[in-house]
């Protein structure tokens, strides 16, 4: 195996024995087995100290701080934008049923637990944090096929519509509970992709908007975020996704996935207005709930939004890291207590739990010098 190269951006500004600890975090997560590239940045919520670097094999070709790559479950996080504007313009209320905003031959039959049809129950809030039972179109089927994410970690391709997802959790799933009653304190909460596909119908349904245009109109142009390429395009060039240290190409798992393409730059950009209030006048909706996730419990989920608690050594307070993660081993997180920004990828198909590891080690580098 080559060693790795990594190569700085020029802009960044942290004292030089930060510097080498983040460097030797990266190459020493490029040198795991199982992780064949990564690209991080950090920025402090001011953006007076940021970093940024990527690194992988010389013998390839180099993967450099701003090479767009697939953010796959951070898209989450614009969604839900896009979903609490609409509710601030008054396009659709949160605590609505669902049957309100979607045709009928789509909310059919679409959460029938023990005999009973519990969609009318659903709203637009079960759905975006999680608790309105629905099944994982990602997830084990009842016929004993691969799962799509087990598709995807093998790196197998394939294609998939928004009528398919739904004929998968009609027909060979059936949901874990029964949407939440939202006034209690605590509600279960187990993480569905189904979920959030209905959120993009409903969104392109009230506005008369497809995704694309709505995410292009209400963040992207306005935060001219011109590195990051939305569901209907895709960049020139890309880091590739890889399982382990194979290569694998997935096109279209990635097109019908409806998630984006970006950079470490502008998702530190887009995070940093979502948070500074340019983009909506209310976050609280955002972490109101802090549910445990079942099939992630090492997560509380808000709305749109993943709650991760890093400790420290005895005697100090945990921190906290909100934002949002995905299956490719992507992150996007800001942490309050230290004000800093966190995102990055590995490119792995099976790189779903190493962002979790690989940020507690980032925090404690950076809280050295803080």
């Amino acid at each position: 195996m080559a060693p790795p190269s990594t190569t700085r951006a020029q802009e960044n500004r942290v004292p030089t024995a930060l510097d080498r600890r983040l460097t030797r975090l990266l190459e020493g997560l490029v040198a795991k087995r199982g992780v064949h590239h990564a690209n991080i940045a950090l920025s402090h919520g001011t953006g007076d100290l940021r970093w940024s670097a990527a690194s992988g094999p010389a013998d390839t070709l180099p993967i450099r701080p701003e090479t767009p790559f697939f953010v796959a479950s951070i898209t989450k996080r614009f969604i839900i934008t896009l979903l609490l504007q609409a509710h601030e313009r008054g396009e659709l209320d949160l605590d609505a049923s669902i049957t309100e905003y979607l045709p009928e031959e789509t909310t059919r039959g679409l959460h029938v637990l023990e005999g009973t049809d519990h969609t009318a129950g659903i709203t637009p809030r079960h759905l975006a944090s999680h608790t309105s039972g629905l099944p994982d179109f990602f997830e084990k089927r009842r016929d004993g096929r691969p799962s799509l994410f087990t598709q995807l970690t093998a790196g197998r391709d394939l294609s998939w519509s928004f009528e398919d997802a739904l004929n998968v959790n009609r027909t060979q799933q059936s949901p874990y509970f029964a949407p939440q009653d939202l006034t209690a304190p605590r509600q279960k909460a187990r993480y569905s992709d189904t979920g959030f596909q209905l959120l993009i119908r409903t969104l392109e349904t009230v506005t008369d908007r497809s995704f694309s245009e709505l995410l292009t109109d209400r963040v992207l142009g306005p935060l001219g975020l011109e590195r990051t390429w939305t569901p209907a395009d895709t960049p020139p060039e890309h880091s590739p996704l890889h399982t382990g240290r194979r290569r694998v190409e997935v096109p279209s798992i990635l097109r019908s996935s409806n998630d984006l393409f970006s950079t470490t730059g502008d998702l530190i950009t887009f995070q940093r207005a979502l948070l500074g209030g340019e983009l909506l006048s209310d976050l609280r909706p955002l972490t109101e709930r802090r549910n445990r996730l079942r099939n992630a419990p090492v997560l509380r989920y808000g709305l749109g939004t993943m709650i991760f608690r890093v400790g420290w050594t005895a005697g100090q307070r945990p921190v906290t890291l909100e934002g949002h993660s995905g299956s490719t081993g992507t992150w996007l997180f800001h942490c309050p207590e230290l004000d800093l920004h966190l995102t990055g990828t590995v490119d792995q198909t099976r790189g779903r739990a190493l962002p979790f590891r690989f940020m507690a080690h980032l925090l404690r580098a950076w809280k050295q010098d803080s």
